[in-house]
């Protein structure tokens, strides 16, 4: 008979499902029993997987007599055969209708059970399980489980395998109940208390009571993301669009018009951001039967258990017997059967070897191997593929299961903005209090984006208590250096008054408690140079940390230092967020250097000279922090660094008195410090490294270089062809870091250049919606552009391209972004970018390779000609291509001309309109203001008002129109719509002046000077000599753009972007006498 798995004779282990009591025995007792014939059948656990109960003999055990009875039997009177034999009949018959009526009885039951099934009307499993045990007598359980048995076997032999397997299935469920229960209760034990932001000190808190539901979204990616965990939290909340948001508790429940139902689910997010709470709180619903009951086991990991395991052999079996008991007591030795969830949290935390490549392929869950290729055989779904699976980590360890493995990522992104509120709430009952701490969250920038991190959160309460009982009038803390440099005084504090007795107003600071933080320090830096973010005793101990000493600051010191048990007692250590250990290793280093002078950060690591000055060593220290983290290619120093200058002022410094036992860093040194990082944002940057070198400027106070491009954008007069490298760095730091929404990112607000573009194009990259028509874009843009598309991390999903000389050359390199499978574009518009056949066949294939996004293509006013035209219509009609909308029309070879004089169209003055001060002549092809008046006819048209003479042209503009004007003068060149007023004496009529008129209005000595609608200007930030203007107007897009020419050159002033409701004209204001207009 097989044994389980882990029984002392190594036979191999059993495939059924309920280890029965038979195959607890060993050998020797069995044999003891009696002996068997080397080839009779044992009886053995039913099973769907095994073949052995097809053809079984079923053994009735007859209870033995006992000696009264035997002795009694052997005293009576034999009787006649013929009075035996009648009273044998009399019995027979009587058991025959025992017999018949307990099996029509027992077939009822199971007919009641499997057509409930074998119709998919299938009634509540607590119900199927009392109907098939609804007696408490154990002879009558036993008899009934023998007779299931015997329906098995018949209905097998009838070729009935589907009801058979359904009976089984429902059997087994009934077997797992207690086992289940047993799980249940020890599960609940372990999760449904929590110790908020510590290991194990402290009062334990209720989950359910604290618990606040996460931002959990679906989509993206499983692959690596190299980028600073703060900048991530950054740029995920700088959004606030539509996302498909989940539930915990349906984490594995398909989509909508999902096929498949989901095996693995890769959950990622940023340290502390709530993953291990979010399983702890799934785990803990379905143990108090609140959700998902539909699953049996659920059977929770964390990989810093399985880490301990390294060395260890085991099935996968095994392995579930080893952390669960509750299976292994019961006997369970399969889980085909039964519906399993296993969770694994923490994939970052992983030092198993998953080499999912090179791997051995194990099907049999009962058969030995190591961990790491259980359970890359477990993700990949050769062993076990009927069981679920969850997986949490880190964004930047998510590459490590292969994509194809994964069958729905999801990503969690903390709290929003409510969910912060909602948690303080729950944390503090003084309403008071509660508002005061939001109000300052909203009000520091950094704060704020910090405390989408649940432990954030944690630290933030606990610190701002704190101050608001003893800052009499104080600042809050408004920075995370300040904010962490609280946090440590207020442990500080804790130890001094809790575990020492002494009072409040005593110094924080003792010799030992120093040391403590000297040395978490030191573990700190030392395990962030090598990439750790989890530690062992043995870190600990070449840190000068006694573990046992530590112990005694239990809830203390373990509220930055977070202490967990793996198996064996072995523990695991960590911070409780990426960004204490950053800050206590800018503080290990910046005590170092103030104490000895000696420079952590340099490979040969020297005091400085005695004949160098104080200050010159300052200046060295912080310069060569900066160059460090420039260096870094991940940007894993970034936070460190603004920590590191933060802590060189004399504010914080002041607060850590005692602490520092000396001080450093002078105000001198700060400004060098702050000029040298000037310095480097002058040297082309990237985007990533400019903006974390502006964070540092903020830590230093000085904030001269992006309130210098603030106070140009807010006057209107940025001028972007004057830009340095560093004011440009400081534009896109602006952009990226305003509290509104990258929702519509339009270039030409700054400049429609191919510079600006490359410039400003981490800004596209982070913006939902970006409009570059008009932008004179290269083929060196072209594949910048494509770069974003193929971003991972890219939030763009509409792209306006129209009206740039892209040509087939472009869009082939615009392609190579549009096939990529991370590209989720869903807009694009190529409408008139020259665009021919081979243009378009590049633009099919892109759609072969990438069905599954772009909804909508514009590429009217190009030529397809007829193959592109049939190319990208038969992508359209295809059923796995989700493209919505082509536009092809208007179409032909016409458009294949360069710029927006393709759309050029003829002006013809309205003379019914034209103002009496107004002289018309060169056939009507110039109007010029005189003081004389004119003598034109009345016309209920004509413009009569005293303030300035204006006019109409004829032309009603429908479609894309462009228009050249020469001017003389002071004028307004405007679009209007016919219906304006044309009457009276009030401003209420000029163009520009109202809701139904736009204008640019234009001066000899200044060239093109603003822009005006409905009363309001916009200042344009660009003058020329030059005294030609171009308009072009894209009606159905809502788009009214104003140029000065020059040199035959377009050069953008400023473009409207609105939704017009009645027919446009051109038409003209006359402003200073003797001012003309030419048509073009």
């Amino acid at each position: 008979m097989d044994q389980c798995e882990d029984r002392e004779e190594g036979v191999p282990p059993s495939k059924s499902t309920l280890c029965g009591e038979h195959e607890s025995q060993t050998k020797a007792q069995r044999t003891k029993r009696g002996r068997k014939c080397k080839h009779e059948p044992e009886p053995s656990c039913v099973s769907i997987k095994s073949d052995r109960s097809k053809e079984e003999i079923i053994t009735f055990k007859v209870q033995q007599a006992s000696a009264a009875e035997r002795v009694d039997h052997e005293s009576s009177p034999i009787p006649s055969d013929q009075h035996n034999q009648t009273q044998l009949d009399s019995i027979f018959m009587l058991l025959e209708d025992n017999i018949i009526t307990f099996l029509k009885k027992e077939l009822k039951k199971i007919q009641k059970v499997l057509s409930a099934d074998y119709t998919k009307n299938l009634e509540s499993q607590g119900k199927d399980e009392k109907i098939l045990d609804d007696d408490d007598d154990e002879q009558k359980r036993n008899s009934r489980e023998a007779f299931i048995k015997i329906t098995l076997i018949f209905l097998r032999k009838m070729k009935q395998e589907e009801l058979a397997n359904s009976l089984q299935r429902r059997t087994l469920l009934k077997g797992c109940k207690t086992t289940q229960r047993y799980l249940k209760s020890n599960l609940k034990k372990k999760f449904q208390c929590v110790f908020e932001g510590i290991a194990k000190a402290g009062n334990p808190t209720l989950l359910n009571q604290i618990y606040t539901e996460l931002y959990i979204t679906e989509g993206g990616t499983a692959e690596v993301n190299d980028e600073h965990e703060v900048r991530q939290i950054e740029t995920t909340f700088k959004k606030d669009r539509p996302e498909a948001i989940i539930r915990q508790e349906d984490i594995f429940k398909a989509s909508p018009g999902r096929d498949e139902p989901i095996r693995t689910v890769l959950t990622k997010g940023v340290a502390g951001i709530g993953k291990t709470v979010l399983t702890q709180k799934y785990t803990l619903d379905w143990a108090e039967d609140k959700a998902n009951q539909d699953i049996q086991f659920i059977f929770p990991f964390t990989f810093r258990e399985l880490n301990v395991l390294k060395e260890e052999k085991f099935s996968l079996v095994g392995l579930v017997h080893h952390f669960f008991t509750e299976t292994k007591e019961a006997g369970i030795c399969s889980f085909e059967d039964f519906q399993v969830v296993f969770i694994f949290d923490g994939l970052d935390e992983c030092r198993l070897p998953l080499d999912f490549h090179k791997t051995t392929i194990l099907t049999d869950p009962r058969k030995s191997t190591s961990v790491d290729v259980l359970l890359i055989n477990l993700i990949r779904g050769k062993l076990l593929p009927s069981a679920r699976l969850w997986i949490t980590t880190r964004p930047a360890a998510a590459n490590q299961i292969p994509p194809d493995s994964v069958g729905l990522v999801t990503e969690v992104r903390g709290f929003t903005d409510p969910q912060k509120e909602e948690y303080f709430r729950k944390r503090f009952r003084d309403k008071k209090q509660i508002s005061t701490i939001i109000s300052h969250i909203k009000t520091s920038r950094s704060l704020h984006i910090m405390c989408h991190i649940p432990v954030f959160c944690w630290i933030t309460a606990t610190v701002l208590e704190d101050v608001l009982k003893t800052r009499e009038g104080g600042q809050l803390p408004k920075t995370l250096t300040e904010m962490y440099i609280h946090f440590l005084v207020v442990q500080a504090k804790v130890k001094k008054v809790k575990y020492d007795g002494g009072a409040e107003t005593d110094p924080h600071w003792s010799p030992e408690s120093r040391k403590m933080m000297e040395s978490l320090g030191k573990l700190a830096f030392d395990q962030l140079q090598k990439g750790n973010l989890i530690f062992y005793e043995s870190d600990l101990t070449e840190c000068g940390i006694d573990i046992r000493a530590a112990s005694v600051y239990s809830g203390v010191f373990t509220q930055i230092f977070k202490e967990e048990r793996g198996l064996y007692q072995d523990k695991v250590f960590c911070f409780i967020h990426l960004s204490v250990q950053e800050f206590l290793a800018a503080l290990h280093v910046h005590l170092t250097f103030i104490n000895s002078g000696l420079n952590l950060l340099e490979k040969q690591k020297k005091p400085s000279k005695n004949s160098e000055t104080r200050e010159c060593a300052e200046k060295h220290f912080y310069q060569s922090a900066v160059d460090k983290t420039l260096k870094s290619p991940n940007g894993h120093l970034d936070l460190f660094l603004r920590f590191l200058l933060c802590l060189s002022l004399q504010t914080n410094q002041t607060v850590l008195r005692g602490l520092l036992t000396q001080t450093g860093s002078s105000s001198q040194t700060n400004q060098e410090t702050v000029q040298y990082i000037k310095e480097k944002l002058s040297e082309n940057l990237s985007a990533e490294k400019s903006i974390n070198l502006f964070h540092c400027l903020n830590e230093l106070n000085d904030r001269s270089l992006v309130e210098e491009i603030q106070q140009s954008l807010r006057s209107g007069r940025l001028s972007t062809d004057k830009l340095s490298p560093a004011q440009w760095s400081a534009l896109v730091f602006i952009l990226l870091s305003s509290e509104k929404d990258l929702d519509v990112f339009d270039l030409k607000k700054y400049s429609a250049s191919e510079e600006a573009l490359l410039r400003l194009l981490p800004v596209v990259k982070a913006s939902n919606k970006a409009l570059l028509s008009g932008c004179n874009l290269s083929l060196r843009n072209c594949e910048a552009l494509s770069s974003v598309l193929s971003s991972q991390f890219s939030d763009l999903r509409q792209l306006d391209l129209s009206n740039n000389n892209l040509h087939d050359s472009g869009v082939k390199l615009l392609c190579v972004g549009l096939k990529d499978s991370y590209c989720t574009l869903e807009t694009l518009s190529l409408s008139g970018c020259i665009i021919a056949e081979d243009g378009c066949a590049c633009l099919a294939s892109a759609l072969s390779f990438n069905p599954s996004y772009l909804r909508e293509l514009d590429l009217s006013y190009n030529h397809p000609g007829e193959s592109g035209m049939k190319l990208l219509k038969a992508r359209q009609k295809d059923s796995h291509c989700k493209l919505d909308i082509l536009r092809v029309e208007p179409a032909g070879v016409r458009w294949l001309r360069p710029g927006l004089r393709k759309y050029s169209c003829q002006l013809t003055i309205d003379t019914n309109t034209v103002n009496t001060k107004l002289q018309l002549s060169d056939n009507n092809r110039k109007v010029t203001r005189v003081e004389e008046v004119q003598s034109y006819p009345d016309h209920p048209d004509r413009f009569d008002g005293l303030w300035c003479p204006q006019l109409l042209c004829r032309n009603g503009l429908t479609g894309r129109c462009y228009w050249e004007v020469e001017w003389r003068g002071e004028v307004y060149i405007s679009v209007s719509y016919r219906g304006i007023k044309k009457k009276g004496h009030s401003k209420d009529c000029l163009f520009g002046f109202n809701d139904q008129s736009w204008s640019l209005y234009c001066s000899d000595g200044d060239g093109p000077h603003s822009l005006w609608h409905n009363k309001r200007h916009t200042p344009s930030p660009v003058s020329s000599v030059s005294n030609r203007a171009a308009v072009y107007v894209d009606c159905p897009a809502g788009t009214l753009s104003f140029y000065r020419v020059s040199s035959d050159t377009l050069i953008h002033l400023h473009t409207f972007n609105t939704t017009f409701t009645e027919t446009l004209c051109p038409g003209f204001t006359f402003w200073s006498p003797g001012a003309s207009v030419s048509l073009c």
